[in-house]
Parts: C-alpha cells; sequence; structure tokens
C-alpha cells in the first residue's frame, strides 16, 4: 500500500474524500426527524440500535465521551422516554441501557427520512457513478467501523 499522506495522487484523494465525507454528514445530520435531539443523542440511539444494550461506561467508550457526560445523556434520553435503564444481569452495582420502542420508531422514521433524501441525491448520478458509489459502499462501511 502507498504512503497516503505523501504522496501526491493519494493524498489528494484522502483529502477529497475527507471532504466529501464531512460534508454529506454534515447535510445528512440536517435530515432529522426529532429537532429535539441532539446530534449526540441521536448518536447513542444508534450506537445503542447496532450495538444493542450496554453500561453507560460501554457507551461513554464507544461515543467517546467522558462518563459523567453519559450519564447526562442517558439520563436526558430516559426522560423523553427513548431508552431505560435496567439492572445489570451480573453486577447489580451498575446498570444496562437499552432503547425503548418509541426510540426504535424515532430511529426507523429517521433511517427512513435520511435514506430517501440520499436516494434523491443519488438520482443525480448517472449509471456508471451509482455503479461506482454502489460498488464503494461497502469499503467506506469497513473504513468507518476501523
Amino acid at each position: 500500500m502507498p504512503d497516503l499522506i505523501h504522496d501526491g495522487e493519494s493524498a489528494a484523494a484522502v483529502s477529497s474524500l475527507r471532504s466529501a465525507v464531512m460534508l454529506l454528514g454534515r447535510r445528512l445530520k440536517h435530515q432529522r426527524v426529532d429537532e429535539s435531539l441532539s446530534p449526540t443523542e441521536m448518536s447513542v440511539l444508534g450506537t445503542l440500535a447496532r450495538c444493542g444494550s450496554a453500561t453507560p461506561g460501554e457507551l461513554a467508550r464507544k461515543e467517546h465521551v467522558q462518563p459523567p457526560s453519559m450519564t447526562r445523556i442517558v439520563a436526558l434520553l430516559e426522560a423523553k422516554g427513548l431508552v431505560r435503564l435496567e439492572p445489570h444481569p451480573e453486577d447489580r452495582r451498575q446498570k444496562m441501557v437499552s432503547r425503548t420502542e418509541q426510540a426504535e420508531a424515532m430511529l426507523a422514521e429517521s433511517r427512513s427520512k435520511r435514506n430517501a433524501w440520499l436516494a434523491n441525491l443519488a438520482e443525480g448520478l448517472d449509471e456508471d457513478e451509482w455503479d461506482t458509489l454502489r460498488a464503494a459502499a461497502p469499503v467506506l462501511e469497513k473504513l468507518a467501523h476501523l
């Protein structure tokens, strides 16, 4: 694999990818169903949807925030009826955070809205561009989870 930072062509491609992903991510964030939730709150709900129930400490690590911040986020989500706290099955000193049916419905609606928005954008691509994007999707997915 080439040195992606020092090879001029590769560095330009990395820069272009970073810029495009950031812009697309910001635009997707604006396609929200519930404007009362912060992007961080939505991210926590998304993590619970992908990974299942977790302790606040596990969520803090996955979301790259400090545990006290996650405790506040979980409390806000619980007050909104989007998560519930249950006893940890092995350590009664801890709690498990899980999403509620209300959160699941909201996440499904949000995914649907964002998918429709992105599909509408993709209609502006020609067939070759769409084929390239379709082929790149699994690679971008892998990159996002490295």
